[in-house]
């Protein structure tokens, strides 16, 4: 059996100035079973960073399954993860034109072009 192939994705979102504060607290003890199903589909190493000036949200995570596709829609089928975004969706403002929230047809979240990756030792 040959090893999942890990893909990294990043993405950013805009968050609106006057949920900053709710954001980051709701994020500080996100619900466990929004943890499970990003574990049960591949996700790992996930971290979200805020860009003030910008007011800009950063994600990054790697992907170790077999079918991107097919995981992301198993998340987007998870009852506790639709909650989630329901809360979590009214805070952003999403770069995609026609996006109208998580999980929908068109990515909530703008993914954005690696241009770079270093992954060990130079010498």
């Amino acid at each position: 059996m040959s090893a999942p192939h890990m893909k990294r994705v990043c993405q950013i979102i805009k968050l609106k100035p006057e949920h900053e504060a709710e954001y980051k607290a709701i994020h500080a003890n996100v619900w466990p079973g929004v943890l499970a199903a990003l574990a049960r589909h591949h996700i790992a190493d996930y971290s979200i960073h805020y860009y003030p000036p910008l007011r800009l949200l950063i994600a990054n995570f790697k992907y170790t399954g077999a079918d991107f596709d097919a995981d992301m829609r198993g998340i987007a089928a998870d009852p506790e993860t639709r909650r989630w975004w329901e809360l979590t969706d009214g805070m952003q403002e999403s770069f995609v034109e026609g996006a109208t929230g998580s999980g929908g047809a068109v990515p909530w979240w703008q993914d954005l072009e690696e241009v770079f990756r270093f992954e060990g030792d130079a010498a």
